[in-house]
């Protein structure tokens, strides 16, 4: 699987001005539509499932450049925006109770495309196990609120979802695509882009915990007796000191990383040892495992197997273009004329009114102008 991004975003209050929504989907259709004519509808979801263009085109239909408003009110107009019928592309689910009807709107649309039954239900758990990565195999203290998965004609899918974390009133956005598909569990991301890094952040996806996958599979297996004595184990293990934890030959294990869910569903657990999962995706979408069962595993592979796990947020870099400061890099002018340039072009040759038209082109101009 390619994971092609995440973004953080400051939580804002309020809603969409009606008058602006109904601009923003006038605008996104116009843009849309200049790519779909040009690039085809592949490119289409390239560019949509690309944190960093599709932040920018939240921008130039007028929204809050930073607010995370800007996902959930951009992606309700793509869905006004795209249908079947003119673009053969379509958006399901959205924000809050939206979500909830992605699995059934695939079906909807699916059979209008005409897509078999099998896949129908590629889509469908495409869907699923996007949402169970994001909030059980990379917890970050993000709680998923919004999930909208974007289909074309030919097969293809994007996803664009967003999680807040309600304590320091940030949202995190994931990108996904289809493209690529390698594996939904093994180092999904091909860019993450944001501002708010999290100090520690349980990320089973990363090639650093690839053992303990193997590992937590494993645990799966075991009768849940004895998957509940090495919960006892860890829970010991929680009131030795540090320097219990630092001697010879042994890495150096911060308490910080030493969290015990509060509760674990050992109904969970016999579920899964019946079922003797194959492998780390099979754990994850077999019902009813979340984000503590998960963790109680990777912890029990942790600390008692010594398979390593990484800790760090999975964030690579905060900028598509460099920063300012020249961290992560300096400016880039020529990509970030290049995606004005793009930007500009479908702007112009767009069908837009002209005040639009001419509204959008100066937001671009100011970003430009300030930047150079």
């Amino acid at each position: 699987m390619k994971k092609t991004g995440i973004a953080y975003l400051p939580l804002h209050g309020g809603r969409c001005p009606p008058w602006l929504f109904k601009k923003m989907v006038k605008l996104s259709r116009a843009i849309c539509e200049i790519i779909l004519q040009d690039f085809g509808r592949k490119e289409l979801l390239r560019r949509l499932s690309n944190p960093f263009f599709f932040q920018s085109l939240g921008c130039v239909v007028g929204f809050d450049y930073h607010s995370s408003g800007l996902t959930t009110t951009l992606t309700g107009a793509l869905k006004e925006a795209l249908s079947i019928e003119e673009h053969g592309v379509v958006v399901c689910g959205g924000k809050g109770k939206a979500s909830r009807s992605t699995l059934d709107e695939i079906e909807e649309y699916g059979s209008k495309f005409s897509f078999s039954s099998k896949k129908i239900d590629e889509l469908k758990y495409c869907s699923r196990i996007v949402a169970k990565v994001d909030t059980s195999a990379i917890q970050s203290g993000y709680n998923l609120y919004h999930h909208a998965f974007f289909i074309s004609e030919d097969g293809f899918w994007a996803v664009v979802q967003q999680g807040l974390n309600p304590k320091n009133r940030f949202a995190r956005r994931y990108h996904w695509l289809s493209e690529k598909v390698q594996s939904f569990v093994l180092e999904p991301h091909s860019g993450l882009f944001g501002e708010k890094i999290e100090d520690i952040v349980l990320n089973l996806t990363s090639h650093k915990s690839v053992e303990a996958q193997k590992v937590i599979v494993d645990v799966c297996k075991e009768g849940p007796l004895k998957v509940r004595n090495m919960v006892g184990e860890l829970n010991d293990k929680l009131n030795v000191t540090l320097t219990d934890w630092m001697f010879p030959g042994r890495e150096k294990v911060a308490f910080k990383n030493l969290v015990m869910p509060v509760n674990v569903d050992w109904n969970v657990i016999r579920k899964l040892y019946d079922f003797q999962p194959k492998d780390f995706e099979e754990v994850l979408m077999t019902y009813g495992v979340g984000p503590n069962t998960v963790r109680a595993l990777a912890l029990i592979s942790n600390l008692i197997y010594g398979a390593e796990v990484d800790w760090e947020d999975p964030i690579k870099y905060s900028f598509c273009v460099g920063g300012k400061d020249g961290v992560p890099y300096p400016v880039d002018k020529k990509a970030y004329e290049e995606s004005i340039k793009f930007l500009v072009d479908a702007i112009e040759g767009s069908e837009l009114g002209f005040n639009d038209r001419k509204n959008a082109l100066k937001r671009l101009n100011s970003i430009l102008t300030e930047t150079f």
